[in-house]
């Protein structure tokens, strides 16, 4: 379980991605992609960045393409804006929570349907 120091780290790191992402980025590879959340190593040196893309599955590899090509650029944004004791290295990955609930939101509906009947 995570301390309450790296609960506010990764939420920081977070922001700080969030906010450079919505200023945009050159990439016309990166679609619309919200940073839902991070996952960074008590080390500081791993930062796993869940991300949610809008759109197919080829958006959705274009845009962790382009985060990966970015990675760099945005280690640099996170250190700049931090004062830690060492800038993560970024990892992206897509979060496949919202696909999940969207499946169980789906099953749910389809069950009460038939229940009404």
């Amino acid at each position: 379980m995570a301390s309450e120091r790296m609960r506010r780290v990764d939420e920081a790191i977070r922001e700080v991605l969030s906010e450079a992402l919505a200023a945009g980025l050159k990439d016309p590879r990166i679609g619309f992609v919200t940073v839902t959340s991070v996952d960074t190593s008590p080390d500081l040196r791993q930062a796993r960045v869940y991300v949610s893309v809008l759109g197919d599955e080829r958006s959705r590899d274009n845009t962790l393409d382009g985060l990966t090509s970015a990675a760099g650029f945005l280690q640099r944004e996170t250190g700049r804006s931090l004062r830690l004791k060492r800038t993560p290295t970024l990892s992206f990955h897509y979060d496949e929570s919202i696909d999940r609930g969207m499946r169980i939101g789906a099953l749910l509906a389809q069950d009460d349907s038939k229940q009404a009947r």
